[in-house]
């Protein structure tokens, strides 16, 4: 029973340690916080979902870029998103509910952050303002 429950521990840090991979990039964030906004099943277009209005075009090709060779092989490698090049597009893959559960739980508790993490997240700005 011990090594039953030794194994299971194992995979729930794996497990942990894929979400909080797929988070750890910004611009993994913020194509996770796109399909949130979408219904399941649903696809959103790349490089657009993800991107920043500021961006300029070299800007766009080169994240497009980036998307395509560092951060969808990352959310797709651990199933948190299906994507395809033509049309280049992304939705939500078999394990998005768990990268969505904690992004969810960040967005209801914005308020309990420091003040640090809020600052420059429009995300969490705008769902928590702060006295």
């Amino acid at each position: 029973m011990t090594g039953e429950r030794l194994g299971d521990s194992k995979r729930s840090v794996e497990r942990w340690d894929d979400v909080f991979e797929a988070l750890a990039a910004e611009p993994r964030r913020r194509l996770v916080v796109s399909l949130l906004d979408e219904p399941t099943g649903r696809r959103i277009s790349l490089p657009d979902a993800a991107t920043l209005d500021s961006m300029t075009g070299r800007e766009r090709r080169a994240f497009a870029l980036a998307l395509k060779h560092r951060h969808l092989p990352v959310l797709s490698d651990r199933g948190f998103v299906d994507w395809t090049t033509d049309p280049f597009c992304a939705q939500r893959g078999w394990r998005f509910d768990e990268v969505a559960a904690v992004v969810d739980a960040l967005e209801s508790n914005g308020g309990e952050l420091p003040l640090s993490l809020l600052e420059g997240c429009p995300r969490l700005e705008s769902d928590h303002s702060r006295e």
